[in-house]
């Protein structure tokens, strides 16, 4: 392996332990099946040679059939690159090309993952993931999209397309990226297809699904439903709290309709323009397509937020994001600039950013005038029907409709090909059948709204089925939407762009170099009728279909509010006033709570600076920590290991450091707690998916002694105090086992190490492809529901396994002076020295300087490669 100066850490792991429910059951691994005879042909002297040969080339001049004029590709010491060209075409023409240099085979896997074609890669083994992909058809609405593009914007998806082809017709398998070659051991028929513009689409698609906001707790609910009282589904899935936990909007923004703005160039928060509205104070399948599209479980969110420059050193605006997305190896992100040669009006691209490999244009970043940055809005954009099916026809009020029927085929590399029925009611395609838990819904019906389950009624004949209901299932204008963001001059622009931002829906934070800041939520948001989205919903009546989707100019907005600040994680858009029903699943509040405390806290004593929003990304305070550290103060087990634990925790500054001892036990006591309160020994256990909810479950039982939830008769456990020492002393039996019986010794950072694992063939069951592809674990601080977000997986033990994917501050007084950073790497190709280049600045939770200017681009030059027009 290349030396590194990242520091990996050697871990124990813990024991196997009780899966917790919420967990998909019959998770499909990604694993890739090959012979034995892979071991003696993927030798030391083939990887050696067969590696570099997929190398880009990084300096020196390439003649490429497709320009119109030179481009030059700089990059600095990470392998970032800074594109000029003289045209829109050329431009993204050269990125196509760059990011096929650095990351085609990531994105031939990618697109074979949103068209649901994995097992022509892989075999039979993909063919459910296959089955259940094609089915919500996110390759299709992706060529409708490209079909509905206007000329502009489609000129820039073939431009890039163009570009990927011309990287492609002189590199073929090996040349391309080394892992065709490991896949040429049990795939050696596979040949590479030429990209097209709705390969980059569809790839928008997968994130949507990525961030899809409440489908898994809708779906949970409905599992459980028959196993608990009313009483007790309120106390386990609760109201978000208002009273203690911030909205992002406490107030709306009277701004002119978007494209009506004479001028919305203010004076940072002294000169507001608010004349405001005052509102209230404020396992399966899905697991396997979650992965493959790089975010699965508890910890999917971001934190992001924007502070004017009335509270910074500067006088000018801060902006600070950290998207939380699954852990991927390489990262899903790719860092670039795209500049003009020239800035026109033909050629006005000089943006800067983090974008998708396989996706031209910057999705998160800044460019001369305006940054931005996102969050998801966590509202409600998926809903679950229950349909009745006779033959092929579906209920509606009263009346039997066709249901709509295609196949497809399904091709499998090594196999017979498939015949895939897909079958669809006018709310979308049914998907029972497809997974377990959607499957065991049709099986044990449950719907309900407002919080409420309850069994259907009024049902007519036939049999039940789920069908799904989501946004992301018809054209929308995202792929526009990329770049109306990195053309914007100002407030206008930016909502202009927020208005095409159909889905994912993110919380969109702003700031100019004016001085201005702002926050617009966008998205296709639905209204719906009878029933509010938290349960599955009869499909044979209409009363309970959407009625339509908010009008944009009546969606939250925020421009230079009072505060001086913005703050989204995830949290509560609006208060309990807002006419619209959003959602009854926010993430709770505890990250968007901590970061405004620090803000506050931080400008009241100085003026805000760009390493202050880097410490605040950096926090590991953990909430619950401290709530146990009280709860356990006057306790002891008389058990002596236990009770030196608990001396450490009641001594704790409640920060998850890396290095901590007492983190290492307050975050295993939280999940023997969690273990002992709702899964070992119960005859329904509780999902513990979701543990920003967790936390509000039982900060409430903590101070509810009396409770029957502390009583687990299957553990002979009886009242709240038995339940804390009998979770003390689990908790320090496990640890012991983990790291030692000495508390000392402890650590956080090796518990919660995270292994970085190549999304193919990293999990393929043999030891020296995983090793060639798979690097770490590397220690890890923070945690879930901590502002330095490295979730992790309650019951299945510690390691991370969603992260802040990248971070960056970008200074609006000098765009020079921002700082960025990502997960791995700029590469994609496994032993390239930017394949993981950036882990360990990462890992410090620091950022490398982000060089914007044309005169920092050059001095952070390290190579120039140049592209010209072939004759």
């Amino acid at each position: 392996m290349l030396k590194t100066s990242t520091a990996p850490v050697e871990t124990i792991e813990a024991p196997p332990r009780r899966r917790s429910v919420g967990r998909r059951i019959g998770i499909i691994l990604f694993s890739v099946v090959a012979g034995v005879v892979a071991l003696a042909l993927v030798a030391v002297a083939l990887v050696a040679y067969t590696v570099q040969r997929s190398f880009p080339q990084l300096d020196g001049e390439v003649a490429v059939a497709g320009l119109s004029e030179k481009v030059t590709v700089q990059r600095d010491a990470l392998g970032i690159p800074t594109i000029t060209a003289a045209t829109t075409d050329d431009l993204f023409f050269a990125q196509g090309y760059v990011h096929a240099q650095d990351r085609f085979w990531e994105m031939d896997f990618r697109r074979h993952v949103t068209s649901g074609r994995l097992s022509e890669l892989f075999g039979e083994s993909q063919l459910p993931t296959d089955r259940f992909l094609r089915t919500l058809g996110w390759r299709e609405i992706a060529e409708q999209e490209v079909e509905a593009l206007d000329d502009a914007t489609r000129s820039y998806y073939e431009a890039y397309a163009d570009g990927v082809n011309a990287y492609l017709a002189d590199h073929q398998g090996a040349d391309a990226s080394f892992e065709y070659a490991v896949l040429g051991l049990q795939n050696s028929d596979y040949e590479i297809e030429p990209w097209s513009p709705a390969d980059s689409v569809a790839w928008l698609k997968a994130m949507a699904w990525d961030l899809r906001s409440n489908i898994e707790e809708e779906t949970e609910r409905a599992v459980i439903a028959s196993d608990f009282t009313q009483e007790q589904m309120d106390e386990l899935y609760p109201e978000y709290p208002y009273d203690r936990n911030p909205v992002i909007v406490p107030s709306i923004s009277t701004v002119p309709a978007v494209g009506t703005a004479a001028d919305l160039i203010g004076d940072g928060a002294a000169d507001a323009a608010t004349a405001s509205i005052e509102w209230s104070e404020v396992d399966g399948v899905v697991e396997a397509v979650s992965a493959l599209v790089g975010g699965i479980g508890e910890g999917i969110g971001s934190n992001s937020w924007v502070v004017s420059g009335h509270l910074t050193d500067t006088g000018m605006p801060l902006l600070a994001n950290d998207p939380h997305l699954g852990a991927s190896l390489p990262s899903v992100w790719h860092q670039v600039g795209l500049k003009c040669r020239a800035v026109t009006e033909a050629c006005a691209f000089d943006v800067a950013g983090f974008g998708f490999s396989g996706v031209p244009g910057v999705i998160i970043g800044h460019n001369d005038r305006v940054a931005w940055g996102f969050t998801n809005l966590t509202t409600d954009v998926t809903d679950l029907y229950l349909e009745k099916i006779e033959g092929d026809d579906f209920w509606r009020d009263g009346e039997l409709f066709p249901l709509d029927i295609r196949t497809e085929t399904l091709k499998v590399a090594g196999g017979d090909d498939e015949k895939l029925v897909i079958r669809s009611t006018v709310h979308g395609p049914i998907i029972s059948g497809l997974t377990d838990d959607y499957t065991a819904i049709a099986e044990d019906p449950w719907t309900g709204s407002g919080g409420s389950v309850e069994e259907p009624a009024d049902v007519p004949e036939g049999e039940y089925a789920v069908s799904l209901k989501w946004t992301a299932l018809a054209p929308a204008t995202t792929a526009t939407a990329i770049f109306t963001l990195n053309l914007a001059r100002d407030f206008d622009d930016f909502r202009e762009a927020a208005q095409q931002f159909a889905v994912p829906a993110q919380n969109l934070i702003y700031a100019d170099v004016d001085g201005n800041i702002g926050y617009q939520t966008p998205g296709s948001l639905p209204i719906r009728g009878d029933g509010d989205g938290s349960m599955p919903q009869p499909g044979w009546d209409s009363a309970y279909d959407w009625k339509g989707f908010i009008p944009f100019e009546e969606l939250p907005v925020v421009y230079n509010p009072d505060e001086g600040y913005i703050v989204t994680a995830n949290n509560a858009i609006v208060g309990e006033d807002y006419p619209y029903f959003l959602t009854r699943d926010w993430d709770y509040g505890w990250r968007a709570a901590r970061i405004v405390d620090l803000i506050e806290r931080k400008s009241a004593n100085a003026p805000l600076t760009a390493a202050d929003m880097l410490a605040i990304q950096a926090d590991d305070e953990f909430f619950l920590g401290m709530r146990l550290s009280a709860a356990y103060m006057e306790l002891q087990t008389g058990h002596e290991g236990t009770d030196a634990a608990l001396d450490l925790l009641r001594t704790w500054d409640a920060q998850s450091t890396a290095s901590s001892s007492a983190a290492a036990y307050a975050n295993v006591l939280w999940d023997e707690l969690a273990d002992n309160l709702f899964v070992d020994g119960r005859e329904h256990p509780v999902p513990l998916t979701d543990q920003a909810r967790l936390f509000l479950v039982v900060d409430e039982l903590l101070g509810d002694p009396g409770s029957e939830w502390w009583t687990n008769e299957s553990l002979g456990v009886s009242g709240q105090q038995e339940m804390l020492e009998r979770s003390a002393t689990d908790a320090y039996a496990r640890l012991a086992k983990l790291q030692g019986e000495n508390p000392a010794k402890w650590n956080w950072g090796s518990l919660h190490a995270l292994p970085l694992t190549s999304d193919t063939f990293g999990a393929s069951g043999i030891a020296p492809i995983e090793w060639m592809f798979n690097r770490g674990p590397f220690a890890t601080g923070g945690g879930s529901s901590v502002v330095n977000a490295t979730g992790w997986v309650m019951g299945e033990g510690f390691s991370t396994v969603t992260v802040p994917s990248m971070r960056m501050v970008v200074d609006l007084s000098d765009f020079d002076a921002s700082g960025w950073n990502h997960l791995t790497g700029t590469s994609g190709h496994a032993f390239h020295p930017n394949y993981i280049d950036q882990t360990a600045t990462w890992q410090a939770v620091r950022l490398t300087p982000w060089a914007y200017s044309r005169g920092a681009v050059d001095d952070a030059t390290t190579n120039t490669l140049t592209l010209v027009p072939a004759s």
